[in-house]
């Protein structure tokens, strides 16, 4: 192929990347959907406006290892090593689980051991760039669904490396062979001792010694380079490329530059990415597909039953919530990218054969494709499905004794993370009873046996809010990061008791109207909270009395934050607060070492004159003086009670401060 053919190709798959990047970013969609369709339709099987898939696999292979040296910096062995074991114990049940009924099932209809296996690895694995993208859309990422799916992901992804490694081993089943599995374990251990030895001892120093030169594209050349030759020499020692890149983004994930390093490989990985999902699409023969409708759509339906009837359980049993359980589910239940690479590989290994491919990447892009429709779904299902179950399953969420918390006028805080145990230390100082309910069972679990009066729950059911006494309560505070089931407790809170206080955290200033809809007395937004705070502070430093910066804060709360998400406040208010500031008030202004006033009298510095400013009295050594005359002499260390506008107190506060060159000195 000529160079202009080439490069009317690729003009070709960036238009199409540009346009789908934007159309579903209107449709509120993942873009990688898109990317997949694009494939289908431009490729050589489709329209056939690329005939020539090759050329267009060259640029994908970059996309991918990209894509897997970011993720590999953005996980970094040290988050590894920090996982809960929670998270590490839903992993491997998830994966092994999956793997066995695979196993099972392709062994009744014939096939080999290594294939059934290899098939499960297939199935076992998920979409880290498809669930985090529309997670972190749906402002869930932060949710204890969006840790736990974070978690598992990252897990996943770590295992393609024991996954691929035994590929050569599955591929050789047929006839059992000490040698290649013992080969496989050796490259295994040698391939991690030599990231941990690189990573603490060589490529830092290395990145640190770029870094020191300040020259942006080096660095970035040398980055660029450590992913694609670390993947080079992975390829030559017969692993994947796709490894490679893994491995060097967990080496440079133990430097301080990984934060840097991954905003400067972004808009490379984003583009090359979305390439590499654009050729999945194009590797998909519509012919070849339409001989076997029957078959991909069959494989499709069982692999989003057997993936997330395995997720639905795992999750059921060690987090105790049925709606927990389905929303993870159906969210990661569709096929991975890192399956494609295993695919690819599996082929050469005769795991795989060329019509099986095109069967098995018909139904993970058609799984794909339904994941956002799944997973907007999952909530309104799971929350259905809990309420008919309610009694079915044994409810391992809820206080053992079954009684519920002894109790009453206190406050329930749902959520035991920062805001949470901020609230539960102050209302513990203060004497106020509380009861804290908490869905992460590890967290729920240390807090008790810290002593904090706490029960593992999910707050969005009534039977649980009835065990930790809302019938009694005078407060509840809602502390989570999850928006669907903050409204939905706060609905079910309004129901149960018309006259609940009820408080709401969020993250997220869309929420503010709909929670005040669904019942929540005060909804407090962190980004305005942040605010408030600071032109609470601008004003303090102003001298605005803090009686007046408490009236605005008030009134910036009653009116639901409207000032500051651009709405209009009525007439009255603003009349009111512009009264308030305009107005004249005290203030104590401190005679400070280094003043231009120490020694001399009130007479000579002329306040009033100067700065309109009259002092009303002076505080020494803690004995108070009125209606002090001019002659006054003022010693540092004296307090001044001022009377005047805020402008006055302010000028009147550099008089007694010490000159601006004196204080740099």
């Amino acid at each position: 192929m000529s160079a202009p053919d080439f490069l009317t190709q690729l003009i070709i798959v960036l238009t199409a990347t540009i346009s789908i990047v934007f159309a579903f970013h209107k449709l509120r969609l993942p873009s990688i959907v898109g990317f997949l369709l694009a494939g289908v339709i431009m490729g050589p099987h489709g329209i056939a406006l690329i005939e020539d898939v090759g050329q267009v696999e060259h640029l994908a292979e970059i996309g991918l290892v990209l894509l897997l040296f970011t993720i590999g910096v953005e996980f970094s062995l040290e988050t590894m090593l920090s996982m809960q074991r929670r998270i590490i114990w839903a992993g491997l049940l998830q994966i092994g689980l999956t793997t066995l009924i695979v196993f099972v099932f392709a062994r009744f209809l014939g096939a080999s051991p290594g294939v059934g296996i290899f098939y499960g690895f297939l199935l076992s694995l998920s979409s880290t760039a498809i669930v985090l993208r529309i997670y972190n859309d749906r402002r869930e990422i932060h949710s204890l669904q969006g840790r736990l799916a974070s978690g598992i992901l990252l897990f996943q992804d770590l295992c393609i490396v024991p996954m691929i490694l035994l590929l050569p081993v599955l591929g050789h089943s047929g006839r059992p062979s000490l040698l290649p599995i013992a080969w496989a374990v050796v490259k295994s251990l040698l391939a991690v001792a030599l990231i941990f030895w690189v990573a603490r001892k060589v490529l830092p120093r290395l990145l640190h010694q770029v870094a020191l030169l300040r020259n942006r594209e080096i660095f970035v050349l040398f980055v660029v380079f450590v992913c694609l030759g670390t993947a080079w020499l992975t390829s030559q020692s017969g692993l994947s490329l796709a490894l490679g890149a893994l491995v060097a983004g967990l080496v440079i994930s133990e430097s301080e530059l990984s934060h840097q390093i991954v905003a400067d490989v972004l808009p490379l990985r984003d583009c090359f990415s979305g390439i590499f999902f654009i050729s999945i699409g194009m590797l998909l023969n519509i012919d070849l597909l339409s001989q076997n409708v029957p078959t991909a759509l069959l494989e499709l339906g069982a692999m989003i039953a057997i993936k997330s009837s395995v997720l639905f359980l795992v999750f059921w049993k060690l987090y105790g919530s049925v709606r927990l359980g389905i929303v993870l589910a159906v969210s990661l239940a569709q096929i991975g990218e890192f399956s494609f690479i295993l695919a690819k590989t599996g082929i050469q290994y005769n795991l795989l054969t060329a019509a099986d491919e095109q069967t098995f990447l018909a139904a993970s892009i058609l799984s794909m494709i339904a994941t956002p429709f799944m997973i907007q779904w999952g909530h309104a299902f799971g929350f259905g499905i809990q309420h008919l179950t309610t009694g079915v399953f044994r409810d391992t969420s809820s206080r053992k004794d079954g009684e519920a918390v002894p109790i009453q006028g206190h406050v329930i805080v749902v959520g035991y993370g920062l805001n949470g145990q901020n609230l539960a230390r102050v209302l513990k100082e203060v004497g106020i009873p509380y009861h804290v309910l908490e869905l992460d069972p590890d967290l729920a679990h240390a807090a008790k046996t810290a002593g904090e009066p706490i029960s593992f729950g999910d707050g969005t059911r009534p039977e649980i809010l009835r065990q930790v006494g809302i019938q009694r309560a005078r407060v509840l505070v809602v502390a989570i990061s999850d928006p669907v089931a903050s409204a939905r407790l706060v609905s079910q809170a309004r129901r149960a008791r018309e006259d609940l206080y009820i408080i709401v955290r969020t993250r997220y200033v869309v929420e503010i109207d709909r929670l005040y809809k669904l019942g929540a007395n005060q909804v407090i937004p962190e980004e305005f909270e942040t605010s408030v705070e600071i032109f609470a502070r601008v004003l303090q430093e102003y001298h605005v009395p803090r009686n007046v910066i408490s009236l605005q804060v008030d009134l910036i709360r009653k009116e639901h934050y409207g000032t500051l998400r651009g709405l209009r406040l009525e007439g009255k208010h603003l009349d009111a607060l512009s009264q308030f500031l305009a107005g004249t008030t005290t203030d104590i202004c401190s005679i400070l070492e280094g003043s231009r006033a120490v020694g001399k009298t009130l007479g000579e510095i002329e306040l009033r004159s100067r700065t309109g400013a009259t002092v009303i009295a002076v505080v020494r050594d803690g004995k108070s003086y009125q209606n002090v005359a001019g002659g006054f002499v003022l010693k540092a260390g004296d307090m001044l009670v001022l009377l005047g506008g805020h402008k006055a107190l302010d000028d009147a506060a550099q008089i007694f401060s010490p000159p601006a060159e004196s204080a740099e000195s």
